[in-house]
């Protein structure tokens, strides 16, 4: 060995018969394009996804003399690995239920420890919080704060020459007492001094209509333009704050596409070029509730912006349905963000979360894997698998541009884009059976119409959304 050559580090790949041929050319690319060894070790079983982790500590064995790095059990295996771990004296390891996402895990394993920080906080409001019972704001907090919020907003209504809200001091104090972080959006005198006492720690928002008052509620505000395309007023009102010892951050405003979007992202710029020092929020739900998309890219790109710009707050809601999820689609997207913009890389091949609608790569076994699959099956439990087909010419010539689905066990081998005629030659009787296929069937035609990945007794990738199932296998043995 070189001086500077690096010492490969060798790891043993558990999998089943049906498996090996798949894994074996996976591992070929991983040794080619990694400093890993990875070495196959086939367990007399055909399908690794019927292993539990007790059945394989009575049949694994390893090569005699070769020592590993790590044991990975590859595929999907039920059970507690410290059993194998007793038998071999090594630490073993699960690895990916998928095995085409194993080259990803294996490189991501070396970053986990580097990954999770951030510097943006996130302000969730609570819209029309006058209208809710104590019980209803209480409950939304606990969600927002458990998707990863830092502070609540209670959204009061605009107007400030109304009736003040006489509950304020109550839902603050309720909010308080579990420890929750709160602010108060009003221009209402009269509610923003009974936040101040009940414990609210910031104030949406202050302009000249209500910065006097300021001095008087102790607590830090934040400072917006008379209308948005008023800096000037911006300029002012920061002035007073600052001679007053206000604590304070600015909020230059967000505007809506088609209505001032891109000349506010230009004011966002400028008082950060004017500014360098200040604190600066932006409520960012002006683009995902306003944008008929889903919010998850809004989102992502909007966390890029401020983390670019070092704006380290942001104002967020999640009332229409596209957006109904945007906390944790934030949560994600300041990790992503802060972690590729402080190494100078894309935010790309870091937290594939936010790819909800579609998966980061469609994957799925070739014609001629699947022939040789379903040619080994010796048993007749049905495998179900959607393969998907590149956008070629003769896959749009046939009008199955985006894939089909195939079941197999040792009888037959069947596939179409169809679910209903692939199940009428199945021969399926049994209610339970049919059930189960039929559920599995919409779960394939569902991830080729859009790009995902599927796999039997697997839920489907949603990102934060994912709804983890209990397999067939498990329902079965339990009934």
């Amino acid at each position: 060995m070189t001086p500077t050559s690096k010492k490969k580090q060798r790891i043993a790949l558990i999998t089943g018969k049906l498996a090996e041929p798949a894994l074996r050319r996976i591992a070929e690319d991983i040794a080619r394009d990694s400093d890993i060894e990875p070495v196959i070790i086939t367990l007399n079983i055909q399908v690794a996804a019927l292993m539990t982790t007790e059945w394989v500590a009575r049949k694994i064995e390893l090569p005699d003399g070769e020592q590993f790095d790590r044991v990975i059990l590859t595929g999907y295996c039920r059970g507690d690995v410290r059993v194998i771990s007793d038998k071999l004296g090594m630490p073993v390891e699960l690895g990916p239920s998928n095995l085409h996402d194993l080259p990803t895990w294996l490189g991501r394993k070396k970053t986990d420890d580097d990954y999770g920080k951030h510097s943006i906080e996130i302000i969730a409001e609570i819209n029309h919080a006058a209208s809710l019972t104590i019980e209803s704001i209480i409950a939304m907090a606990d969600e927002y704060i458990r998707d990863g919020a830092d502070m609540i907003d209670i959204g009061c209504d605009p107007q400030s020459d109304r009736d003040p809200w006489n509950g304020v001091s109550d839902a603050i104090r309720a909010l308080r007492e579990r420890g929750i972080r709160v602010s108060i959006d009003s221009f209402h005198p009269v509610e923003v001094e009974a936040a101040a006492k009940a414990g609210a720690e910031l104030v949406l928002s202050v302009n000249a209509s209500n910065r006097d008052a300021a001095k008087d509620w102790g607590m830090e505000v934040v400072a917006i333009p008379d209308t948005p395309s008023d800096t000037a007023s911006l300029d002012q009102t920061i002035e007073h704050l600052a001679k007053h010892d206000v604590s304070f951050r600015v909020d230059p405003i967000i505007e809506p596409i088609g209505f001032g979007f891109a000349n506010s992202l230009v004011r966002y710029h400028d008082v950060r070029q004017r500014y360098p020092d200040v604190e600066i929020m932006m409520g960012i739900g002006n683009l995902s509730e306003m944008t008929e998309a889903d919010s998850a890219g809004v989102n992502m790109i909007m966390l890029g912006f401020c983390q670019e710009l070092r704006i380290n707050s942001v104002l967020t809601t999640q009332v229409i349905n596209w957006a109904r999820s945007s906390v944790r689609e934030i949560d994600i997207a300041r990790r992503v963000m802060h972690y590729a913009i402080s190494r100078g890389t894309p935010p790309k091949h870091i937290d594939e979360r936010l790819v909800m609608l579609r998966d980061p790569k469609q994957r799925g076994l070739t014609e001629e894997e699947l022939n040789e699959l379903a040619a080994s099956l010796t048993d007749p439990n049905f495998r179900l698998f959607a393969a998907p087909e590149s956008s070629s010419a003769e896959g749009c010539a046939s009008g199955n541009a985006f894939g089909a689905i195939h079941a197999m066990n040792r009888e037959l081998h069947e596939s179409g884009t169809d679910p209903f005629e692939i199940f009428a030659k199945l021969g399926v009787t049994d209610p339970s059976h049919a059930f189960y296929l039929g559920y599995e069937m919409a779960k394939a035609i569902t991830a080729l119409t859009l790009g995902k990945n599927y796999e039997q007794d697997e839920p489907l990738r949603w990102g934060p959304l994912t709804r983890n199932e209990t397999t067939h296998y498990e329902n079965r043995k339990k009934s």
